[in-house]
């Protein structure tokens, strides 16, 4: 989102403090506050020479009297307001001392993301990230290869789920039979049915049929076929999920455009799919994706064990296909 030269813009810090049970803290704006009696995440106004991270610290302190000790970057966000455009730099907290309290005289509230406006009112600005909170850390690529080796793929899913994964992307651009071929929509029809019984989702990428990825819970959208599209696919917009691959700034703006739920970004590290490539790094990701206003996953030799290194440098989670299968 550009902001309009007829409108202030607000650089505000924002926590997403979660619990071990994955609940995420709500607070009640009191009642000498603009929309109040609505609910709203903890945050507040980043102050000249602060950065996002130092005014958040500053602001949970002020405001639910705890003294952060784990927070790292996630999303920055923009909404617009009627009176203002306000950018949302949102972070995670998972360690913090104290219990917070509200020392506004403010009410509080744990809430699971799925079930947090049953608390209350929510700010518009609270339905995004609460929705990105919803999704897995972890997104495996598909790398099947051929019917034959369909039986021993599904052996190696299953683990995999009940590892725990929740989120899976069919990708076979090399089927021997095409990308369209019935043994491949056979193969999806498995694969689906393994997720589903484990809680897990499946999205087709974009080189597939579209018909299959209304089947499916959504699609991948290469950066390409993301470009070529006029509005966001018709998905039924609760259930169903688009991702999108960029590269930077032109398709983080096209992403946002379509909508979609997050994107993907890499290669982070060197690559054999891309061995001509020079990957980007982490630090670089980081930069890069602060401009995106979606959840990222970093892509490109990157493995579930570096979740927590890409969670540090701004990522939502990790995705690709080697160490998951």
């Amino acid at each position: 989102m550009t902001p309009s030269p007829h409108k202030k813009t607000i650089d505000v810090a924002v926590g997403m403090i979660l619990d071990a049970q994955g609940r995420v803290l709500l607070a009640e704006r009191p009642a000498d506050k603009s929309w109040s009696g609505w609910w709203e995440l903890p945050g507040g106004k980043i102050e000249p020479g602060e950065t996002p991270l130092q005014a958040l610290v500053r602001e949970l302190d002020e405001e639910l009297g705890i003294q952060v000790t784990t927070v790292t970057p996630w999303v920055t966000y923009t909404h617009e307001y009627d009176h203002a455009f306000v950018k949302l730099a949102f972070a995670l907290v998972t360690g913090w001392e104290g219990t917070p309290y509200g020392r506004e005289q403010q009410k509080l509230s744990w809430a699971l993301p799925a079930e947090a406006d049953s608390v209350g009112p929510l700010l518009p600005a609270a339905y995004p990230p609460l929705r990105w909170l919803q999704l897995p850390t972890e997104y495996a690529i598909t790398d099947i290869g051929s019917p034959q080796a369909l039986p021993d793929f599904l052996d190696r899913l299953d683990l995999a789920l009940a590892r725990g994964l929740k989120l899976v992307q069919l990708r076979e651009p090399g089927w021997p039979d095409g990308t369209d071929a019935s043994s491949l929509h056979d193969a999806l029809q498995a694969i689906m049915a393994r997720c589903h019984a484990a809680g897990a989702r499946v999205l087709v990428n974009s080189a597939h049929p579209e018909a299959w990825w209304h089947e499916a819970d959504g699609v991948h959208l290469r950066a390409a076929d993301a470009a070529a599209l006029p509005a966001r696919p018709t998905f039924d917009r609760d259930s169903s999920l688009v991702g999108v691959s960029t590269h930077g700034s032109r398709e983080f703006a096209q992403a946002r455009a379509l909508q979609a739920d997050f994107i993907v970004l890499g290669p982070v590290l060197p690559t054999d799919s891309h061995p001509g490539r020079a990957p980007m790094g982490w630090d670089a990701f980081l930069k890069t994706t602060r401009s995106a206003g979606l959840p990222a996953y970093a892509l490109g030799g990157v493995t579930p064990d570096l979740l927590q290194t890409a969670r540090q440098h701004g990522a939502h989670g990790v995705a690709g296909i080697r160490g998951w299968w």
